[in-house]
């Protein structure tokens, strides 16, 4: 086990872009690609690292998020390791919640200063990508730094919404900008200047953006949070360390998606049953983990998929299927067309007829969806067809929103037969 590295992982704020699916949930609790969730991938990064004593800190309906983690990340007793999720807490000190993530670290001192590290790996809960994060400690112990930020290659239109960095031609980084408009970014040109020794940029992605995982060296990191009174790293702290401590890039090249929105959310996951998808949650050596639940192989019957990915326990029956994900203990009854949609899937199956008069829990006989995103435990009645036939890119209606365009019917939510939006 790595004793020399501590991982804090941010759980984020409200969560207020991806509503409805953070109304009773915290973001990295957030089911993903049909049977995972959000938090398992910095998480099982983290194990792969071999770094086994983690934080997760987080405030808003963390209760499922603890579920998942106690139920999951049940480490080896006689070793130091840990999974703790550390919820925002009044003190006599501080009588508030954290209010940006330097905040969150802020506040969390007391309890992470408590066991001996020489470096903390800060990653964020919401993020979708692979990184070996012993070679990202590796590159910060190598480089002397004391704080190490990885940065990712983005197009102007993506820069505007990141924090984008300037280097000097040795690859220490020299300027932070958080989310420049496009005037701004012409000015810049590219964050890589001409002749450096350390990387080139291409012409398609002129801008080295921050992804909000950093490497600190446990004394820079307590100094700086003493000094500094800013609440946001990428905001107020990491511009303000620029000249008082060496800050070094870390540079990835691989998929890397911020799933904070809906939208963000619904193309992460719709992208995964493409052919040479950029991100898969399969791999034979650095698997994914989550949580085990001894659910039956699917059965699927005289049924149509395309481009898809189905998660175990389910029941498909007559059903056509295509560029979608179907989540857990998901049921779809005959005649259903689901395209380009994300089930997240049910967490218990159904006994015999639904309660009352309620449509019987998953997809019902001949219901259309086309992209949307279905939260779990939510009943779709028979012949309901939900394909935003308007085009309406934001609404509240009866037991759905839209956002971006997308359909999202909540966590327990129900349409009635023949409903159509």
């Amino acid at each position: 086990m790595s004793n020399d590295t501590l991982a804090i992982i941010l759980g984020g704020g409200q969560g207020s872009r991806l509503f409805p699916l953070t109304a009773t949930r915290s973001k990295p609790a957030v089911p993903i690609g049909g049977k995972y969730r959000l938090i398992d991938v910095p998480i099982s990064g983290c194990l792969h690292a071999d770094i086994r004593r983690i934080f997760v800190l987080t405030q808003f309906n963390s209760a499922s998020l603890n579920r998942h983690i106690s139920g999951t990340y049940r480490l080896d007793r006689f070793s130091s390791g840990f999974v703790e999720i550390l919820a925002a807490e009044q003190t006599p000190d501080n009588p508030n919640w954290y209010q940006g993530t330097a905040d969150a670290v802020r506040q969390a001192v007391r309890h992470f200063s408590q066991h001996d590290a020489e470096y903390e790996l800060v990653l964020a809960g919401d993020h979708l990508y692979r990184m070996d994060y012993a070679a990202l400690v590796d590159a910060h112990r190598a480089h002397g730094a004391d704080i190490t930020i990885a940065a990712q290659p983005v197009d102007p239109d993506t820069a505007t919404e990141m924090g984008i960095f300037r280097f000097d031609r040795d690859g220490t980084i020299v300027a932070f900008e958080e989310k420049p408009k496009a005037e701004r970014l012409a000015q810049i040109g590219q964050s890589i200047p001409a002749g450096s020794t350390f990387a080139i940029h291409s012409d398609e992605l002129p801008f080295m953006a921050s992804m909000g995982i950093y490497v600190f060296t446990r004394r820079a990191l307590i100094d700086m949070l003493h000094r500094e009174a800013g609440i946001d790293f990428g905001r107020e702290l990491i511009p303000n360390a620029l000249g008082k401590y060496k800050v070094m890039p870390y540079l990835h090249r691989g998929y890397w998606a911020d799933v904070g929105t809906i939208e963000s959310f619904y193309e992460a996951n719709v992208m995964l049953g493409r052919p040479n998808a950029p991100f898969r949650f399969w791999d034979p050596e650095r698997p994914i983990y989550t949580h085990l639940r001894h659910l039956p192989t699917s059965r699927m019957i005289d049924s149509h998929l395309t481009g898809s990915i189905v998660g175990e326990g389910c029941s498909l029956k007559g059903c056509h299927i295509a560029d979608s994900v179907v989540g857990v203990r998901s049921v779809i009854a005959a005649g259903a067309r689901v395209e380009r949609s994300v089930l997240l899937g049910a967490d218990f199956y159904e006994d015999g007829e639904a309660p009352g008069d309620l449509p019987a829990l998953g997809v019902g006989r001949d219901a259309v969806l086309d992209r949307v995103i279905i939260d779990k435990n939510a009943r779709i009645g028979d012949g309901a067809r939900l394909v935003n036939e308007k085009n309406i890119e934001h609404a509240d209606g009866d037991g759905y929103f839209i956002r971006s365009g997308i359909i999202v019917v909540p966590k327990n939510g129900v349409i009635r037969p023949g409903v159509v939006v």
